[in-house]
């Protein structure tokens, strides 16, 4: 397998994740609107009428579109220049597992440092990525 292989799938791990969060959330909701638990025109507007246990999850899915962004452009900017090696490899799934604790932690128990440290060690995983990655185009050039 190639190394740009072997990047990828972390990739798809986390765009797994994302889906699964809102095939989660959504069945959720409309339980939660079937049983009158949650009104629609207490929700039309996005208002946050939701029960708890919904908005861990909405919380939680939402996320995949903050931190992981940065991810995205990482993976796709590095198969551009040609600058994937196993650094990078490595760093993404260290990103999408520390992506999955959060996820978890964030659906189940929801306890903050938990989260917390989960959530951080990804940053820093990515942080430490896109200093590799424009280490190596800023000094071998694109």
């Amino acid at each position: 397998m190639t190394h740009t292989t072997l990047l990828l799938i972390p990739v798809f791990v986390q765009v797994a994740l994302t889906f699964a969060l809102l095939f989660r959330l959504g069945p959720a909701r409309v339980a939660a609107v079937k049983s009158g638990e949650v009104k629609l025109e207490d929700i039309v507007l996005g208002q946050k009428a939701w029960p708890d246990r919904i908005t861990q999850i909405s919380n939680a899915y939402a996320n995949q579109f903050e931190m992981p962004v940065l991810f995205y452009a990482l993976v796709v900017l590095a198969i551009m220049t040609r600058r994937v090696d196993m650094v990078l490899v490595v760093g993404a799934w260290l990103f999408a597992l520390s992506r999955l604790a959060h996820a978890f932690i964030h659906v189940t128990s929801n306890r903050i440092r938990a989260r917390f440290n989960a959530f951080t060690f990804g940053v820093f995983v990515l942080l430490a990525m896109w200093a590799w990655f424009a280490w190596r185009v800023l000094t071998e050039g694109v």
